[in-house]
């Protein structure tokens, strides 16, 4: 087995973990709070992972370089507008036709990987991401109150174009943290990797925390007195950043989203083996069609 994809399953986990105690947290915190310790909380951890690495790794620290730089900013601010676009659809009515298309980020990671890096995908990985989006719809469409049919046919409505800008921000970002990494050069992913997050997590955080000053003020100090809580959210989102840009790094940026899918299964194995919630056929399927579509990514062919 190719050592990105332990790589990607571990970092679908703890993003699977971070996501749940997000959603704990914004109980006392607005959407724009608990996105925020996300960035600031995790970004101590990423200091401290570089400076191990140079110290007790005898890894080399690496000088950016202005095309590292280009995608380090847009790579960042992709994300932080791809997660706005994503909390908006919560806001309309058929937010799960949204949520669907937004899934649509592998699709386009792939797309954007082959005009930015030249990346390129095997017949089997087509096959592959094809698949798993069919195993998406299908969990999709089940329990929520639209059919399959809008979401076959809804690409023009509101919530639809939220989606695929979400889900196309999504693609920009990962490729682009795949090309921060590759510029910088040098032997191996783990160091790339890791200078990528430190510098991604610092704009973000400076970007964030002038948004929290300037819009949510009280958010600012609520954030700081939930350090208990947001200090783990920051932990296990950066476990998950070392997972995601390390794998990135390594492969394709299309194959490891693709691989990441995997999240779903965590999460519905969980929601049925311990919370002991029923699961419909619809989601049975789809987490079905899902494992079968990463089968094709992380077996030789």
């Amino acid at each position: 087995m190719e050592v990105w994809i332990p790589i990607t399953i571990a970092a679908a986990f703890c993003q699977n973990v971070r996501t749940a105690l997000q959603k704990h947290m914004s109980k006392s915190l607005s959407t724009g709070g608990a996105t925020y310790i996300r960035f600031l909380y995790a970004l101590p951890f990423a200091y401290i992972y570089v400076f191990g690495l140079h110290e007790y790794g005898n890894f080399p620290f690496y000088a950016p370089n202005w095309t590292f730089g280009g995608y380090v900013v847009v790579g960042g601010l992709a994300q932080i507008l791809a997660t706005a676009f994503l909390v908006k659809l919560f806001s309309l009515r058929n937010f799960a036709v949204g949520t669907t298309y937004s899934k649509t980020e592998t699709v386009q990671a792939a797309f954007i990987g082959l005009i930015l890096l030249g990346d390129t995908l095997t017949l089997p990985a087509i096959l592959a991401i094809i698949v798993s989006f069919m195993g998406i719809i299908l969990i999709s469409v089940s329990g929520s109150k639209i059919t399959l049919k809008e979401v076959v046919l809804g690409w023009t409505g509101k919530p639809a174009l939220y989606g695929l800008a979400s889900g196309g921000l999504f693609g920009i970002c990962a490729v682009c943290y795949r090309g921060a990494g590759l510029s910088l050069g040098g032997e191996g992913a783990v160091m790339q990797a890791a200078t990528s997050i430190v510098w991604v997590l610092t704009f973000q955080a400076t970007a964030m925390t002038a948004y929290i000053l300037v819009k949510e003020r009280a958010q600012f100090m609520l954030s700081l007195h939930a350090w208990r809580m947001a200090v783990l959210v920051g932990l296990f989102s950066m476990l998950g950043s070392i997972g995601w840009f390390t794998a990135m790094t390594i492969q394709n940026a299309a194959y490891v989203r693709a691989v990441g899918q995997i999240e779903l299964i965590f999460t519905f194995s969980i929601s049925y083996f311990v919370f002991r919630e029923r699961t419909t056929l619809f989601e049975a399927l789809g987490v079905f069609l899902i494992a079968i579509g990463i089968l094709f990514l992380v077996l030789p062919w």
